[in-house]
């Protein structure tokens, strides 16, 4: 009789657990329910999955083209649950305009993500909202410009850098190489230049390796890894996986930055700034009565890291599709230095007060940045008010993706999209027309903070290769335009060759 009651004991508290266990499963799926329904006159798209989302919904090796592919489903704007975050992602030039420019005051702020905050700690001049972005953007930019950006003095310091570069290459004897890193090193060593006043050769290990681990981020920070970190950082802060790996990167790379600080106060002159540590180490000493705009030393870390991000990354990538696309398109390569050597020459340099006379050369390096689409899906942006998207209302803190892929490829904008046309920033007349749907910087109040930097770089690192070498693939093999997607879209690893033109 006892062994019966015991028995009976034990199975009440087995169906007992299992009852609890039911009931807490089945609240848990209501409360996900109810959090998860699209709120009035909310966009429509894909049904989320209970916690996760939407998360699975998009293939993250190519996340551009799926969040193109599910707007011909739910139209230029449609929403994803990712997590428990609501998105609304923006598709076709006319509504990013809208959103961007028309509207944006009321999407001008960037979302506070659970990784971002790790590495940042709500510090820098991209991630930041309000008051302490306003300034340290304000700062950053005429710090840049005191510095040469834009001016004549910045532009002897790229071609000085070409120089280098060139002679790198040169060495090579137009056997076959691989151009990435050494293209970084080159053009980090521009705002190197701004930040810290001064370069690294390109046999300094230390900062090649910095720059690997730099790309690595840079790659898996657009991972599925870091979206589940956004969505369950209490649980993903305690499991190993390549999250771990990005949180580790980025805290090297500020190592690195602190170290530059501690250098440049050893010898600090107010009166006498060199770079953009220096300006900053004074502005400290001058905005401690305003607290709210953060000019403290860690933020200067934090700026100097943007900096590298917004001044380097999408400018050497670019120049690595060129690269593609001029052996793509030899054809295209030789209509280009044939207008460089009747507009320049091959016996001096090219100069920023060459563009408007090279409308060919404009236009291609134009279609270069159009089809390497290298921020596909810009940066995430976050309401500040309600607001009215088209047919739709978007409540205050609903994250916005500017899909930038669905304007550079948009059929209504461009007359080839999926083709590379210079075409597309030429006149009848053969003269370069800019193009309104040409935004590869973003667009609005959160335009790339190094768009100036960028489009300098752009023009006399592209010329400069042009006007001396010849590029070309290795001998039986075909130029591939596959790419690797992280924050920015980039080409697989390739090899080159670069023969002298003949002088």
């Amino acid at each position: 009789m006892a062994a019966h009651s015991s028995v009976s004991w034990s199975l009440l508290q087995f169906v007992g657990i299992q009852g609890l266990l039911l009931f807490i499963v089945v609240f848990l799926l209501l409360a996900d329910y109810v959090k998860s329904r699209r709120p009035s006159r909310f966009p429509p798209g894909p049904i989320p999955y209970p916690f996760v989302g939407n998360l699975f919904s998009i293939d993250f090796k190519k996340a551009h083209e799926s969040i193109t592919q599910l707007s011909e489903k739910y139209g230029d704007v449609y929403s994803l649950r990712m997590g428990g975050t609501w998105t609304v992602v923006l598709n076709g030039f006319k509504i990013i305009k809208e959103a961007l420019v028309t509207q944006g005051e009321s999407v001008s702020d960037r979302p506070m993500t659970a990784l971002n905050n790790e590495v940042s700690n709500n510090l820098g001049v991209i991630g930041t909202n309000g008051h302490q972005w306003k300034q340290q953007r304000r700062f950053a930019l005429y710090t840049l410009k005191y510095f040469g950006v834009g001016k004549k003095s910045l532009e002897s310091a790229i071609l000085d850098e070409f120089a280098h570069l060139s002679q790198d290459i040169t060495d090579y004897n137009g056997k076959p190489f691989e151009p990435h890193l050494t293209l970084n090193n080159a053009v980090s060593n521009i705002i190197c230049t701004l930040v810290f006043g001064h370069r690294f050769q390109y046999s300094d290990r230390g900062f090649q390796n910095l720059m690997a681990m730099f790309d690595t981020a840079l790659q898996l920070e657009a991972s599925i890894w870091v979206e589940l970190y956004d969505t369950f950082p209490v649980v993903m802060r305690r499991l190993p996986g390549p999250h771990q790996r990005v949180l580790k990167i980025w805290s090297e790379v500020k190592d690195f930055l602190r170290s530059e600080v501690k250098e440049h106060r050893k010898d600090w002159d107010p009166s006498e700034p060199r770079d953009y540590i220096d300006s900053y180490l004074t502005e400290i000493e001058k905005s401690k009565e305003d607290v709210a705009a953060r000019f403290d030393e860690e933020n200067l870390i934090m700026c100097s890291l943007d900096l590298f991000v917004a001044g380097s990354e999408t400018t050497s990538t670019t120049l690595r599709w060129s690269f593609l696309f001029m052996t793509k398109y030899p054809e295209i390569q030789e209509k280009v230095q044939a207008e460089l050597d009747q507009v320049i020459g091959r016996s001096r340099p090219p100069s920023m007060a060459d563009r408007a006379n090279l409308p060919y050369t404009e236009a291609v390096l134009h279609e270069v940045q159009r089809m390497g689409n290298i921020v596909p899906l810009s940066l995430p942006h976050i309401t500040n008010k309600d607001i009215q998207l088209g047919d739709y209302l978007v409540p205050k803190g609903t994250t916005i993706i500017p899909n930038l892929t669905s304007v550079m490829f948009d059929k209504n904008e461009w007359e080839t999209p999926l083709t590379f046309n210079p075409g597309h920033f030429l006149d009848k007349d053969g003269k370069f027309a800019k193009r309104t749907a040409f935004i590869p910087f973003s667009a609005g109040k959160r335009a790339c903070l190094g768009e100036n930097l960028a489009k300098m770089e752009l023009f006399l690192f592209f010329t400069s290769f042009m006007q001396k070498f010849a590029f070309s693939m290795p001998p039986g093999v075909k130029p591939v335009l596959d790419y690797r997607i992280g924050v920015t879209l980039a080409p697989l690893k390739y090899e080159i060759c670069a023969t002298l033109r003949d002088v």
